[in-house]
């Protein structure tokens, strides 16, 4: 039986696949880092139409897929795809609905026009992930969420997946980033996010007016540890004020994207030893 600890990076964007930041980078370096320093090392990420199947030489995993994910009262069918990342022997896992994650764009159209049904293909993914975990059976002690897309799950892990026994003794790592965006979730988010009758309306106030500030502070408060992926001067003021430091949990600042990343192998083991 393996005696290694189990981190799982769950992010929108990570290099060679996607790449909306630097962060991307840096996720990337992180697994590799974190797999050749023994610990058992996932990823997960979406499917989005702009990455290209067969050069990253993606298959469908079909003994994980057939999974249907409840979103605002419809269900979509979850399928998961694996890649190797190059130069690792580590699996990346895409989550894919034809509906949501099949167009040649990520979060604008050709027009640069907002996808009013990101915040669906949010909700899913972020649901889809921790149902996917729960497929593999494969418990977490350390879970970093990267990228606004993420938000979400350190909330789900601490309600509505609370007492799933592969969750037990997960912590979550939120890893908050500038604004990429300037439209809304819309309106109604919150009813969509409201993925259980374990989530109450209150609980997710953090994310109430859908923007991209809401959804990496909702995402910084529920974490039980934030680093930084961006310097100062590209966040938002109020993230600076309010999460550059937290009674309670543990902040890794922002060390510059060429840095050498063992603060977060520390902060992985801090965590899972506690």
């Amino acid at each position: 039986m393996s005696t290694k600890k189990r981190i799982l990076f769950i992010a929108n964007e990570m290099s060679p696949y996607l790449e909306l930041t630097e962060f991307a980078e840096t996720m990337n370096r992180l697994a590799i880092l974190s797999n050749n320093n023994n610990l058992e090392v996932r990823c997960i990420m979406p499917r989005f139409g702009t990455i290209n199947e067969r050069r990253h030489r993606l298959h469908e995993v079909v003994r994980l897929s057939g999974i249907n994910v409840s979103v605002d009262d419809d269900d979509f069918p979850l399928q998961i795809k694996v890649a190797s990342l190059p130069n690792a022997r580590l699996q990346v896992y895409f989550l894919d609905n034809e509906d949501l994650f099949k167009r040649k764009f990520v979060f604008h159209d050709e027009e640069e026009k907002w996808f009013e049904d990101n915040n669906l293909r949010t909700v899913f993914f972020c649901k889809g992930a921790l149902e996917t975990v729960k497929k593999f059976g494969w418990p977490p002690d350390v879970i970093h969420c990267s990228g606004w897309m993420t938000g979400l799950i350190p909330l789900y892990l601490k309600t509505v997946y609370k007492k799933e026994p592969v969750f037990a003794h997960s912590k979550c790592v939120y890893t908050v980033g500038p604004e990429t965006f300037t439209d809304n979730l819309g309106e109604n988010f919150v009813k969509v996010a409201q993925i259980s009758d374990l989530l109450k309306e209150k609980d997710l106030a953090a994310f109430a007016d859908g923007s991209n500030l809401a959804m990496i502070r909702g995402g910084a408060t529920w974490a039980d540890a934030i680093t930084f992926g961006e310097p100062d001067e590209q966040m938002h003021p109020s993230i600076i004020k309010d999460f550059g430091k937290v009674k309670g949990k543990k902040v890794l600042r922002h060390m510059g994207h060429d840095a050498d990343l063992t603060d977060y192998l520390n902060l992985y083991n801090d965590l899972a030893d506690n």
